[in-house]
């Protein structure tokens, strides 16, 4: 059994809580699913079940949340997998502490060589050697527990690292903001963040600010590629895209578009089974891969445009 949590409120109150779950799930399916109830849940969690070979997606939110949108959600994860939905499943949970068991259990996380995420409730310290971000695990993807993120802080070391121009930068699903802040950070460049969500978009901008990069983490509510304020001006030399493999394939022809002639794009928020159709999609227009980093069952891709 494999389980990977994360997200969590910054609110801490005893809500009533109830648990939420899907049972049956096959691989491909998990990021679609993983991603509607990241939407709607305060916690989120993913578990195999080895003799089935399938996923459970379960979790937690409070009692007597309003189901339509996230009906909706679930509806079109269904669709962008190719399945029929299966039942989803409810059951109380005891409240008392939930909350605060968890954020204590949120601390500080050196990631890779370069990077450590250190939730508020720690008392700050000197620390050399290493871009320390300031956040906590919230209702916004991205705490730096997933290993998706994990992935692309880590492969962002050796592309800040390389010789390329890193003028202009952009972070597409932004979530949290974290990927967009540890960019500002290192590089000392702007970086435009986007998000379909508008309180994505809200957590960034705050997040930014909190941790001093609010005049260089311009956080946008864009539909990826398809804004104008995306597309304007010249191409981007760095590109995060922390999505869902389905999304990334289908962008490709725009982000060989949008990346300037030697840009690199990190991908991530696609399983490992799934990098070769990520990867293939790519390559058809141009793109070579530099680095390909498993981090559990997750995989980060690192592309660069000839």
């Amino acid at each position: 059994m494999v389980r990977d949590t994360y997200s969590m409120q910054r609110d801490r109150r005893a809500d009533p809580l109830e648990s939420i779950w899907m049972d049956g799930l096959p691989e491909d399916a998990v990021p679609a699913f993983e991603s509607a109830f990241l939407t709607h849940c305060r916690s989120v969690a993913l578990f195999k079940d080895d003799p089935t070979d399938t996923w459970r997606v379960e979790g937690v939110r409070p009692q007597g949340s309003p189901d339509g949108e996230f009906a909706g959600a679930l509806a079109l994860a269904a669709l962008m997998a190719g399945i029929e939905q299966p039942a989803l499943q409810v059951a109380p949970v005891e409240a008392e502490g939930w909350l605060a068991r968890t954020l204590s259990s949120f601390e500080e996380m050196p990631i890779g060589g370069d990077v450590l995420v250190r939730p508020t409730h720690v008392a700050p310290r000197r620390l050399y050697g290493r871009t320390v971000l300031t956040l906590d695990a919230g209702i916004a993807f991205g705490s730096g527990e997933h290993n998706s993120t994990r992935g692309c802080l880590i492969a962002f070391e050796k592309v800040a690292r390389d010789r390329r121009p890193k003028r202009r930068l952009l972070d597409l699903g932004t979530g949290s903001g974290i990927l967009a802040m540890a960019a500002a950070k290192r590089l000392k460049r702007p970086v435009l963040a986007t998000d379909i969500e508008p309180w994505s978009v809200r957590v960034a901008h705050d997040n930014a600010r909190m941790n001093g990069v609010g005049r260089l983490v311009r956080a946008r509510l864009a539909d990826g590629w398809r804004d104008r304020h995306v597309k304007a001006g010249r191409r981007y030399d760095v590109v995060f895209a922390n999505i869902l493999a389905r999304p990334l394939c289908s962008m490709a022809c725009a982000m060989s578009v949008g990346l300037a002639p030697g840009g690199t794009a990190i991908l991530a928020g696609l399983l490992g089974t799934q990098a070769r159709m990520v990867l293939a999609a790519h390559r058809r227009r141009g793109m070579v891969l530099e680095r390909m980093l498993p981090q559990g069952a997750w995989t980060t891709l690192v592309l660069r445009r000839r």
